[in-house]
Parts: structure tokens; sequence; C-alpha cells
């Protein structure tokens, strides 16, 4: 019999989150990102807090999935127990199936609602050692190169030693060039988004080996997987797949064409969905990199709780941010502290906001 506290409310609100500075890929710019903060509640007072962060690329909006969450909000207030994951998971896919960040912003808020009530941390809910998270990358946007170098210096200097280097645009060598010198004893990874042919990416891959760039992610177009694969046996680094590889059901296809996937919260639908992912790229003999889009603590800090099952860890889109409402899980020197999280997944609304 279930003794836990009954859901008793459910609320979101659309928060536009302002960058730092304009963050640009390959695929434009941006100097505010709108997400969607969810809060579930429960009979004690006790609240759950996630976000969600609708991305075009994937079909989603801000206000489609402002349509959704009353829907799938309605789902967890009669189901009514925030323990009953698998039951809400079920629920939540077949009632938005296109809108995996609403969902995912409904599945972080429940599981930390849960961890709350038994008042432990959410890794210790689900078994995980904290200290195999690996540290987070800390991602430079296109710009100038004097630019990105004068920016890798700033993140070198506040304790980060992984960074991820936007590219796929014309001075990319430059670019990679006046980091390296910025920064010659970083770890860098490079992701094109999607920018480059096959054979750009084969060429490019001999001026990015000379750099000492740890791997290559989404070289070329999502849907382009004979590409992907030559690009994998022609390079002489790992190659990430991340738009190619969306859900666990994208595994199997691209297995024999990347190294690693890269896992979203948003991208697949919740923590349930980025376990299944996680797991279903382990079972093909790939490594993970646990990832995010340009988000809010409330969401990333539920991220940042499946890190210690991954072998790499992007989650540095709420460090972009000029402010949000909520904050979450702290990174010491890049590493993923989670062991200063008391319960839940750590995410706790500001005061100032």
């Amino acid at each position: 019999m279930n003794t836990h506290p009954r859901i008793v409310s459910t609320g979101t609100e659309r928060i536009s989150l302002p960058l730092a500075t304009a963050f640009r890929t390959s695929r434009g710019s941006t100097q505010t990102t709108e997400n969607r903060l969810v809060r579930v509640t429960d009979e004690d007072g006790r609240i759950g807090r996630g976000a969600g962060a609708p991305l075009a690329y994937y079909g989603e909006t801000t206000a489609s999935a402002g349509e959704a969450l009353p829907v799938l909000l309605e789902a967890v207030e009669r189901i009514g127990d925030p323990h009953a994951q698998q039951a809400i998971a079920a629920d939540l896919a077949a009632r938005a199936p296109e809108e995996a960040a609403a969902r995912a912003a409904v599945s972080i808020a429940v599981h930390d609602l849960a961890a709350r009530q038994t008042g432990e941390p959410l890794y210790r809910r689900l078994g995980l050692d904290p200290e195999r998270a690996p540290p987070t990358s800390y991602t430079i946007g296109i710009a100038d190169p004097g630019e990105m170098a004068a920016r890798t210096r700033h993140v070198r200097e506040a304790g980060y030693p992984i960074l991820k280097l936007k590219l796929g645009t014309d001075r990319d060598r430059a670019r990679v060039s006046a980091v390296r010198e910025a920064a010659p004893e970083a770890t860098l990874r490079v992701d094109a988004n999607g920018d480059w042919t096959p054979q750009e990416a084969i060429e490019n891959a001999e001026w990015l080996a000379e750099a000492n760039v740890e791997f290559l992610e989404q070289p070329v177009p999502a849907t382009d997987l004979e590409g992907l694969c030559r690009v994998s046996e022609s390079v002489p680094f790992p190659v990430a797949a991340d738009e190619s590889c969306v859900t666990a059901e994208d595994v199997p296809r691209v297995a024999d064409a990347v190294d690693i996937v890269v896992v979203k919260l948003m991208k697949c639908g919740g923590v349930r969905a980025a376990r299944r992912h996680i797991a279903t790229a382990h079972a093909h003999g790939l490594d993970v990199m646990i990832g995010c889009m340009i988000e809010s603590d409330a969401s990333i800090a539920g991220a940042c709780h499946l890190a210690p099952l991954c072998e790499y860890v992007d989650l540095d889109g709420s460090l972009l941010l000029a402010s949000d409402p909520c904050s979450g899980v702290e990174f010491r020197g890049g590493q993923v502290d989670l062991e200063a999280v008391a319960a839940g997944t750590g995410a706790r609304e500001n005061d100032e906001w």
C-alpha cells in the first residue's frame, strides 16, 4: 500500500532566460532561450521541480509545449503517486508522443518530488555512485577566432578542463588553432552540428588531430548515416551521434556508424527514457555522453544525476545563462558535485528572480 503523500497540485509557467553572451552554432545565433518551468506539489507542501527546453529542430516550440503540459500534468494529478514513475511515463508518452521536452519537464519534477519525499538525492534512489560522474565540458560558441580564444581563457580561469567547440562555418581551422593556443593543456571536443559533408569532415580531421581533439560530434547531417559511418572509419578519433540518435530506438541504426551517442532528456522525454537510451547504447558497445540544450538548472539538475552512468558529460547549458529562476547542482572545477545534494535533484528556486 502506498504511504507516500499524494500529489495535490501541479503548475507550469513560461520563463525567458537571457544568455550571458550571444551563443552561435552553425544553425544560427541566440541571445535568449524560452523554457517551461514545472512544479509538482504534494499534500505536505513539498515541491518537485523540472523544466523543458523545446527546440524547433525537433518540431517543438514553447507554445506547443505549453499546450501539452496541462494535459500531461492532469495525468500526473490523476495518478497522484510520484513514485509510480513507470505508469506516469507511459501515460505521458501516450498523451504527448511528439512533445519530448514537455514530457522531460514533468518527468524531472516527478523524480525530484519522489526523492524529496524519501529524503535522499536522486542518484541514490537510482543506486548510482556519485564519484563515477565525469567532469562536464564547457561549450564555446562560434565567434571570431580572437573572441573564441578570449572566451576560452575566461572558461579555463574558471576551472573548466574540457572545452567543446562549436564549428561548421568558414574559418573553422583558425578557430580551433586560436582556442588551442589559448588553452594548450585543455581537452578539446568539436561539434559541427551536422554542417559538414563526409569529405569535408575527413579532410578537416587532419588538422583536428593536430590540435589533439578528443572526439568529433555530429560531423554530417543527421540522416546521412552512410556518411557518418564513412567519417568514423576514416578519422583517427571517436565520432559521436547527437541529432542522428534521438531516442533508444535510434541506437541500433547508428551502432555501426559511431563510437559515442549523445543522450539528452529533452530529446528522449525524461529520466526513465534517458536511462533506457543509455542502457541501449551500452548494450551495443557504445559510449555515452549525457548532454543538454540551453536550459534552466531546474532541468540540468535532473540530468546531472545520470552522469555516473556515462563516459562523458556535457551539462553546461545553465552555465551559459545570465540569469535563471532556479539553482541546481554545483560544478567544482567542472566536476559534477552530486554529493552536495541533500534530497531530490537539488533544484531550488531563487528568491531574487
